[in-house]
């Protein structure tokens, strides 16, 4: 201890001697030129006036003020930094005779060119390889080619969108989707629709999440990062978008930011109105029989955000917001049976349904930054809240003795998760994450109907209510540690998960499951060169049934077939190896990569004959057996003219996927691929076109062989006031090529085709205004847990 004690003095005494020896200090003060407020944290450096090499330095407090000391003797030059402005530099003199320096007020000049670039929407796409992500730089080329996130998620390398809004990747929808780092309990195909095309800055594809991303999905996470507002003065964006098709749809939004002092206070709104049509066709060939679907809908959407950030000091950062979402959706549908060698036989089911939810998410973080850069830790709590009230009519006229009934669905949702991180850069080659997460899930499900049911002795009774609770705990822990040796660098890490699963309804058993995990996740990224990089990487994921999944309640029913889920669904993991390798080229870049994938328990959908009515379907879900995929990527971006530029990209995957159908074992091998090809023309600095190709190729699975599908789109855009405005007009589908048709063996020799409104024209406008100098509160990436079982397609 005396050791120590003596040890400390010497420290403090070094470090007195060392200031006697530098006594001079310069002090003042920052203000913006424009507004004439204070500038805080901007930077502040000292450098010699000889060699030009960085004495010591600091940051501007609250009030813009600064105070630089321990200056040598001689000629000191001064810059004063911030983004959005031009450097300030001035140079002054330390002497014995005058050792303290006040500088006048510092009036920072706005840097216009800056500016312009913080958060301007790029001209073309750009793709890039990070550690553990690709990111897909969204430019004006992608923005032309649709209204909201979902239509240009299309475009995405390895994603792809079915009619339905359901999103896959690398060909599977076990995958997470994240708005910002988080994900709303919203449905994801109603979100992505909220989302103005215009208002997404770039997407990230984690297809190998580390551990400190929650290991929920098979296929990674697709991130969608918005635009960030400014936040000194006024700031916002305003976006309106019309689509003409079989029906009208019209989407906008508005979002506005205020930054005065230590309080940042910002909100939005987004509106997607529309009506919609889709049609479907069913064909038994062995019984010369047809079924004929067709669905006429009515939604309305609005979503609400409003949040502030108080930033106590430069190291301590307060935030909430809260996210409010209604949605209300009407729809008409018809299901007619046609028997062409027997008419007596023909049989239709008329489907009336009203939905509506509501959905609450509550957000609160804490931010401490410690005195060593990226040295922080952080807390964050998010309650979430979710309501829905479903109605479903049916009426049916035929020879029948079904009667008309009448399906109503209460849910109700809340999920809380509270997580803890810590980030300790040990070094300039080293870094240490560590953090700790709890995750509440909680679900109620009211199920009445006024309609019949099969009992197990095959007599018509009346359907009885049910109610489904199911509750699922998860506490979790993870660290992770990387490093860098020159041209090489790696990260692994773990993360352990407990986790209680309980179901329970009043005519199903009660189902429990309890159990612990380990996920470990390993990166190795070698760089030769500023053009190459290659990166290794390895995760192990899970797949926790979803509520749609589990809910034993009938989802909907026709007369050939209805939908349940499966109470009793285990979760599938998946181990995940990726290789990838990054080419940068003078006009554009290439990255090719291969993935391999280990599934145990995969969960699918399952398909079999009614055991009281082999004529009907019930469509739900399995467990089946492990199965593996793998596949390959190919990627790249190119300007090969000053007026032309394209991204392109190549994915083919193959899978095995073995299980049982109505009884029976399956087992199949599928090789899929998808082909993109996004061209990009500048007639003018203001005006531009594109030109977008897809094509998927052939995809099978247990219950269907899906047929290849392709489409084009073109769009051209227009930017006006300084780049600031800008009018966009797309023919989405211009040769109405987009379908869905499948053939199917199992359980039932059958066929099919699915069409929905494709071919649009979409008109759209977009304004941003304010003073757009930007310093926005960075917040770490989380993903949420729950999800909704997937649809027929």
């Amino acid at each position: 201890m005396k050791n120590v004690l003596k040890f400390a003095v010497f420290l403090i005494s070094l470090s007195l001697t060392a200031q006697s020896r530098n006594p001079g200090t310069v002090s003042g003060k920052v203000i913006d030129g424009q507004f004439e407020e204070p500038v805080p944290y901007a930077s502040v450096v000292a450098r010699s006036g000889k060699d030009g090499k960085i004495i010591t330095g600091g940051t501007t407090s609250e009030d813009g003020s600064f105070e630089i000391k321990g200056l040598p003797e001689g000629e000191i030059d001064i810059e004063i930094q911030y983004i959005g402005y031009k450097t300030h530099r001035q140079a002054i003199t330390i002497s014995p005779a005058a050792p303290g320096h006040r500088m006048d007020t510092v009036v920072l000049e706005e840097n216009i060119a800056e500016l312009e670039g913080v958060d301007v929407v790029a001209e073309r796409s750009t793709i890039e390889q990070k550690t553990d992500r690709k990111i897909i730089n969204v430019g004006k080329d992608l923005t032309t080619t649709g209204a909201t996130a979902s239509e240009i998620m299309n475009n995405i390398p390895s994603v792809n969108v079915d009619q339905d809004g359901n999103l896959a990747l690398r060909g599977n929808q076990n995958v997470r989707v994240m708005v910002d780092g988080k994900l709303s309990n919203v449905p994801v195909a109603q979100l992505l629709k909220q989302i103005p095309s215009t208002s997404i800055k770039k997407i990230e594809l984690i297809t190998n999440p580390s551990a400190k991303y929650n290991p929920e999905g098979m296929s990674g996470i697709i991130n969608i990062v918005l635009h960030k507002n400014a936040n000194i003065g006024l700031n916002g964006n305003i976006n309106l978008g019309l689509t003409k098709a079989e029906n009208a749809k019209f989407n906008s939004s508005v979002d506005l930011n205020y930054r005065h002092g230590k309080i940042n206070v910002y909100g939005s709104y987004g509106n997607n109105i529309g009506k919609y049509s889709n049609n479907g066709r069913l064909s038994r060939s062995g019984e010369n029989m047809e079924q004929q679907l067709s669905f006429d809908s009515n939604h309305k959407s609005h979503l609400y955000k409003a949040g502030l950030d108080f930033y106590l000091n430069d190291r301590n950062t307060i935030s909430v917001f809260t996210n409010q979402n209604t949605f209300d959706g009407k729809e008409d549908g018809a299901s007619n049976i046609i028997y062409f060698d027997d008419e007596g036989r023909n049989f239709r089911q008329s489907i009336f349904s009203d939905d509506s939810n509501h959905s609450q998410q509550y957000n609160f973080d804490y931010k401490l930054d410690f005195a060593r850069e990226g040295h922080n830790i952080e807390l964050e709590v998010d309650h979430n809240r979710f309501s829905a009230d479903g109605m479903m009519d049916n009426t049916f006229s035929g020879p029948s003795d079904v009667p008309d009934y009448i399906d109503n669905t209460e849910t109700k949702r809340q999920q809380t998760t509270a997580n803890l991180d810590y980030v300790n850069p040990l070094s300039e080659k080293s870094n240490l994450e560590l953090g700790a997460e709890a995750r509440l899930f909680e679900t109620n499900l009211d199920f009445n109907s006024t309609g019949m049911s099969f009992s197990p002795d095959g007599d018509l009774v009346p359907t009885p209510s049910t109610k489904f609770d199911y509750n699922m705990d998860i506490y979790s822990a993870y660290a992770t540690f990387g490093q860098n040796f020159g041209k090489w660098s790696y990260q692994v890490g773990a993360r352990i998960e407990n986790v209680e699963v309980r179901a329970d309804t009043n005519t199903v058993r009660a189902f429990t499951d309890r159990y612990t995990q380990v996920y470990p996740s390993a990166f190795v990224t070698y760089s030769p060169s500023e053009k190459n990089q290659y990166q290794v990487s390895f995760s192990r994921r899970v797949d926790r049934p979803g509520i749609g999944q589990v809910n034993p309640i009938r989802k909907w029913s026709t007369p050939l077939i209805s939908q349940f889920g499966n109470e009793s669904l285990s979760p599938q993991f998946t181990n995940s190896i990726e290789a990838n390798y990054t080419r940068r080229i003078k006009e554009g870049s290439i990255t090719a990569g291969v993935f391999y994938r280990r599934i145990e328990d995969e969960i699918n959908q399952t398909i079999y004959a009614d055991p009281l009515d082999r004529n009907r379907l019930i469509l739900t879900y399995d467990n089946f057996e492990n199965n593996a995929s793998y596949g390959v990527e190919l990627s790249g971006n190119y300007k090969p003219l000053k007026w032309w530029n394209f991204n392109t990209s190549f994915d083919l995957f193959t899978q095995t996927q073995k299980g049982y159908l109505d009884m029976e074992y399956a087992e199949i091998e599928n090789t899929s691929y998808n082909f993109r090809l996004n061209n990009n023309f500048t007639v003018t600095k203001a005006l531009t076109l594109s030109l977008f190709g897809f094509y998927r190729g052939r995809n099978k699975s247990l219950q269907f062989d899906a047929k290849p599908m392709y489409f084009v789109n073109t769009g051209a855009r227009y930017a006006f006031a300084d780049g600031k405005g800008s009018i966009s007009l797309n023919i989405n589908d211009i040769f109405n090529t987009m379908r869905f048709g499948f053939d199917s063996d199992r359980p039932i020799r059958q066929s099919g085709r699915f069409t929905w409104e494709s071919n649009s024209v979409y008109l759209g406008l977009s304004y941003r205004f304010g003073s757009g100098k930007n310093r926005q509160v960075q917040r770490k990436n989380r993903d949420d847990n729950t999800k909704e079982g997937g649809g027929i397609m």
